[in-house]
């Protein structure tokens, strides 16, 4: 009989232990079943917040405290320092490099590749999803946001509002203006967009629900109220962080392809006469007023029935400079143009955590398939970040990929940033030893063979430039006409 027994005790615990790997299997898939997702965008956004650093004064409290609730990838990059082809890699884990939408043309139906892709908002549609977007979450040309957003409530008028004559003294490009414009907060399509996504959250849906909140500022025009203007006095202010004779160990084809047909003031221009104090505070008022907006959106979702059930994903399309490497707005490989405020919230993801890896923006679209519990499409070309989601020491093998334009790379690990031409020449950076980038190890000896593991990681074939006399192509053929043709 007490064998008897003890069969039946060893039974019972072999049938307990199967029973527990069952419910902590269903509890696992159970955590990954659809949740809302809140798809947070902000155009232009560099690292000047908070958590990140970029800029000592910035202030930036909403995004912080995002920031304090999941993940914040503190090494994420765009794939182009451009908006069209950055939001458009985005929605559809496509590099440039395969779908040939480099610049600020063409509109996403003009790639085969990329007509051909079902993209991010489309495919939460066809999981049952209640899709609805406002804002910029493509680019602007073209009817992107409202053929590819369904629901998409409007633009709020754009980049609007403008005073009827400039604030700053710069002559040039109708869009680079800034100063404190209008008076009221309320007039700016960016606190529009937010009263509708507030207004979207508290009346609740009976389905999950993908949420597109695409804010416009600090993109210029830079204009903002006086109020966010008061939070950086001029006599304060901080400028960034320069080198004299940086420059020096840039390659000529380097300097030619940040320099040449761009619209933003030159160097020289912003500090002899004065304007870089300026510059400067108008972006962080426009980066602390969007913040507000940022706020005002999480606090509607946290007051809503679905703030225990929504990923929450806060994202730039690409940086910004503002005077680093003497250079202004994006279009450049280095640092301030393509790394970007990257952030995860919500169901399961550990708060307070800070990763180091290097991430791309094109990693969203696949983790957010993979955080809801729906099929993978080998098609994406991102790589799911659930597993640095579930453990930051994850061992992360991959590297981030930039563009601009075929043949123009910078390739990102956790430690290095390669930058290669179209003519061959290259820049080597140490991220630790040189956070500014301001030291060109690229002719060192010591450091070619880790140069060459960041090569292997160049595009093969990269498709054909589309599209065509938008401000970057004007670049890139000026910078490479003595190199090769463009393809049209």
């Amino acid at each position: 009989m007490k064998q008897m027994n003890c069969y039946f005790t060893g039974s019972t615990l072999l049938v307990l232990v199967f029973l527990l790997l069952f419910l902590n299997s269903c509890t696992e898939e159970e955590s990954r079943s659809p949740a809302n997702v809140l798809f947070i965008m902000v155009d232009d956004l560099n690292d000047w917040v908070g958590c990140l650093g970029g800029h000592p004064q910035a202030v930036t409290p909403n995004i912080d405290r995002l920031a304090a609730r999941g993940m914040l990838f503190a090494n994420a990059h765009c794939q182009s320092p451009v908006c069209n082809p950055s939001r458009a890699s985005l929605m559809t884990s496509l590099y440039p490099s395969t779908t040939g939408i480099y610049f600020l043309n063409p509109d996403l139906k003009e790639s085969d590749i990329a007509r051909s892709q079902t993209l991010m908002p489309q495919r939460f549609k066809e999981e049952g999803y209640r899709v609805a977007g406002a804002g910029k979450l493509f680019h602007y040309g073209g009817m992107q946001n409202e053929n590819y957003v369904p629901n998409f409530a409007g633009r709020f008028g754009g980049l609007g509002p403008g005073p009827k004559k400039r604030i700053s003294s710069y002559d040039g490009h109708p869009l680079w203006d800034w100063g404190p414009f209008p008076e009221r907060e309320e007039d700016m399509p960016d606190y529009q967009i937010a009263s509708w996504a507030a207004a979207e959250l508290a009346a609740g849906s009976d389905s999950v629900f993908w949420l597109g909140v695409g804010f416009h500022r600090p993109h210029v025009p830079q204009f903002v109220p006086q109020k966010w203007f008061d939070l950086y006095p001029l006599e304060d202010l901080q400028l960034p962080a320069v080198l004299a004779e940086d420059l020096q160990d840039i390659p000529d084809y380097g300097l030619d392809i940040t320099g040449l047909e761009h619209v933003a003031p030159t160097h020289k221009w912003v500090t002899e006469n004065g304007e870089w104090k300026a510059l400067v505070q108008s972006y962080l008022a426009c980066v602390s007023f969007v913040d507000d907006q940022i706020g005002r959106v999480l606090t509607a979702l946290e007051n809503s029935p679905h703030a225990e059930n929504t990923y929450v994903v806060l994202l730039s399309d690409h940086g910004f400079h503002l005077g680093e490497k003497e250079h202004y707005a994006k279009r450049s490989l280095w640092n301030d143009a393509t790394r970007v405020p990257m952030i995860i919230a919500g169901p399961g993801i550990s708060a307070g955590q800070i990763c180091q890896k290097p991430v791309q923006l094109l990693d969203i679209y696949p983790t957010l398939l993979d955080l809801n519990g729906l099929e993978p499409d080998p098609r994406l070309e991102g790589h799911s970040l659930l597993p640095l989601l579930q453990d930051i020491t994850f061992d992360w093998p991959h590297m981030a990929r930039i563009s601009f334009g075929p043949g123009n790379y910078a390739i990102v690990s956790e430690s290095y940033r390669l930058i290669q031409y179209q003519d061959g020449s290259e820049e080597f950076y140490r991220r630790a030893a040189d956070p500014h980038e301001w030291h060109n190890v690229a002719e060192d000896p010591a450091h070619q063979q880790l140069m060459e593991a960041h090569r292997l990681q160049l595009p093969i074939e990269p498709h054909p430039i589309l599209g065509k006399m938008s401000t970057g192509h004007r670049a890139y053929e000026a910078a490479g006409a003595n190199v090769f043709s463009v393809k049209e």
